[in-house]
């Protein structure tokens, strides 16, 4: 590795800290963490089976909890075995690629996340407020169209990212990022150069995804509670809310915890490293583990037949 003025130029390997100020703990923090990445794989795998193999639920909200399902299962691995490795066995090196892909990876699933979310609200809003066109909306050549669009949509807006920190910044202060994994703005920090044009195009990414996605989301609901309250069965009514509500349970947490970690990385100067790390660790964690017990507990298809299955597996 090549020094310029106390400066790393284009340095092969970062190291990764983990969770500053708790390094002596980071062990036992471990556990939990290791434990929610197991029952998102489990609960996000069942939930992919069930719905593969019951006919009855190819419809396109069971379609976009599939997709989101794997997006969740993918976000996780991206980063929870590179986590462990530090944790447990003291394995913080990465190298300058591994640290560019992991990063892509993991702002690509966020995105390809926050999209699905957008097209299950959407999906929900057509099918309360116009459910006569339903059917006829979301055809199957449409649910297509949206899991590539939200796909290719994330991978193209985070590629400009990882492409500004090859080919822009070759002068490194230190190669110790203060994080548990490759996260974008805590590798940027650490460049001894200009770093504002990768400010402002990591804003706009945030802002064209999270930000975009966040407001016709809430717009939905919006509509959609105003609808709901209108509906002259009140056992329409019930229906109708839980459905949203499970949807609520889903998409707070992940937006919540995802405009923390994003403010608190660029204004979140008086606020602990250990606690910015620790949520934003949680953001990604916290959803994949959260989303199949909300949509198992709220859904009663799913959870049905999580419990037929279940019930196979114990006879």
């Amino acid at each position: 590795m090549l020094t310029f003025n106390g400066s790393f130029f284009m340095p092969s390997v970062f190291t990764l800290v983990g969770i500053p100020g708790l390094e002596s703990v980071q062990c036992w923090i471990g556990i939990p963490f290791c434990a929610m990445y197991v029952i998102a794989v489990i609960g996000n795998s069942l939930i992919l089976v069930i719905i593969k193999k019951e006919n009855s639920l190819h419809i396109p909200m069971y379609i976009f909890l599939a997709m989101l399902a794997a997006t969740d299962m993918a976000l996780s691995t991206c980063i929870l075995p590179k986590m462990l490795g530090i944790f447990w066995f003291h394995w913080p090196e990465i190298s300058f690629d591994a640290c560019l892909l992991q990063m892509g990876l993991v702002h690509s699933f966020q995105g390809t996340e926050s999209g699905i979310l957008l097209a299950m609200a959407l999906d929900r809003y057509v099918a309360i407020c116009n459910p006569l066109r339903h059917a006829t909306i979301f055809s199957q050549k449409l649910l297509t169209h949206l899991g590539v669009g939200v796909t290719m949509r994330s991978a193209i807006l985070s590629l400009p990212s990882l492409l500004l920190i090859k080919c822009r910044l070759k002068l490194y202060q230190t190669t110790v990022i203060s994080h548990s994994y490759c996260e974008h703005m805590a590798v940027v920090k650490l460049a001894a150069e200009n770093i504002t044009v990768n400010k402002i195009y990591g804003l706009f990414v945030a802002f064209a995804i999270l930000g975009f996605d966040i407001i016709f989301i809430t717009m939905s609901y919006v509509r959609i509670f105003i609808t709901v309250f209108q509906l002259p069965q009140k056992e329409a009514r019930v229906k109708a809310f839980n459905t949203c509500v499970a949807h609520i349970c889903v998409f707070l947490p992940f937006y919540l915890l995802a405009f923390f970690s994003f403010f608190t990385h660029r204004f979140g100067s008086h606020i602990p490293p250990y606690v910015h790390i620790l949520l934003s660790n949680l953001y990604l964690l916290v959803p994949p583990f959260l989303n199949p017990i909300v949509y198992g507990v709220k859904t009663k298809e799913i959870r049905r037949h999580k419990l037929t299955k279940l019930y196979c597996v114990y006879i």
